[in-house]
């Protein structure tokens, strides 16, 4: 009996889904964003969310803790510095999903882009680049 098991197996065993799990959760400190399935869109919003409640903390413990899931002191430092200021004073809502019109050619499976709500502000040399183009004009 499946009692008190939450999550999704994925049609993989534990081992397989937490290695994949902790992939994703890398690539979107990364990236910011990615795109994947819906099912598994679901499933890593509270590996992604845990993390950033950890960032909200931002002590030894916290890190520790973000480094089992992360495996990369970069990342763990990117987190904590970065991506986690700017949710300050929030509670909750950290990540969206986005439905993508297409299913995945191989399998239809629904496709979703998945990012986090606050993404890293422009650099300087895009941003000075914009008024110029508009004061061109």
């Amino acid at each position: 009996m499946r009692h008190n098991k939450s999550g999704r197996k994925l049609n993989r065993n534990s081992s397989h889904r937490s290695a994949m799990f902790k992939n994703m959760a890398r690539a979107v400190m990364t990236y910011e964003t990615i795109r994947t399935t819906e099912a598994k869109a679901k499933e890593l919003r509270s590996v992604v969310d845990g993390l950033i409640t950890l960032a909200l903390k931002n002590d030894l413990p916290a890190r520790r803790q973000a480094f089992k899931v992360l495996g990369n002191h970069q990342l763990v430092k990117h987190l904590f510095d970065e991506v986690g200021p700017r949710y300050t004073g929030g509670t909750g809502g950290y990540t969206r999903i986005v439905k993508l019109s297409q299913p995945r050619i191989g399998d239809s499976a629904p496709m979703v882009i998945f990012e986090l709500t606050k993404l890293a502000e422009k650099t300087t040399d895009e941003a000075a680049a914009k008024p110029e183009a508009k004061a061109a004009e």
